[in-house]
């Protein structure tokens, strides 16, 4: 309907790597070309779908099996869905990957260093972590697994926004076949 099928663009990172900034970057670039797009983050599950769950491994691990399942949703009804979440654990990424066809699920790793990400943190939850106020927080006391083979990593702690999309953009018509034309 919209010269495109759905698929699901999985953006994972430490918090700060600047994963929800990218992903509605993309999002306004994609419906700026008449794709239909849904951003699904921590500000609008979180608060939802996912509140009752914490932040245990086992929460962590339900709360990305819920996202999955309702990307893997969106995707069937011809959304690209684009997800902004750390999802720490490669288990926990692959059994998203699982739910979705061949080229229809694009992982991409916002790479930025911790310190870069511990800068940009105006929350102060680095802070807060570093002085054990807040426990199992994802690159501090608790891990980030890096993705060992993404379809994409775009190094969102050195490049403007403005390339980082692109290279998304551009990871969706190559991975997802989307035949809209996305490229200007």
């Amino acid at each position: 309907m919209n010269g495109h099928k759905g698929c699901i663009v999985w953006f994972t990172g430490l918090s700060g790597a600047g994963k929800s900034t990218l992903a509605h970057a993309v999002e306004e670039a994609l419906h700026q070309k008449g794709c239909r797009t849904f951003v699904l983050d921590g500000d609008n599950v979180r608060h939802g779908l996912c509140s009752d769950l914490g932040f245990s491994d086992a929460d962590r691990e339900e709360n990305i099996r819920r996202i999955g399942e309702v990307a893997n949703l969106f995707m069937q009804a011809g959304v690209i869905v684009l997800t902004a979440f750390i999802s720490p654990f490669r288990a926990d990424r692959e059994r998203v990957r699982s739910m979705a066809a061949s080229g229809d699920f694009i992982e991409v790793y916002c790479d930025a260093s911790l310190n870069v990400c511990e800068n940009r943190d105006i929350k102060g939850l680095y802070k807060k972590a570093r002085m054990g106020e807040i426990a199992e927080f994802t690159g501090i006391s608790s891990p980030y697994e890096a993705p060992t083979n993404p379809e994409l990593i775009v190094s969102t702690g050195q490049d403007p926004l403005e390339i980082c999309a692109r290279q998304v953009i551009d990871a969706i018509q190559r991975y997802a076949m989307v035949s809209a034309n996305l490229t200007n």
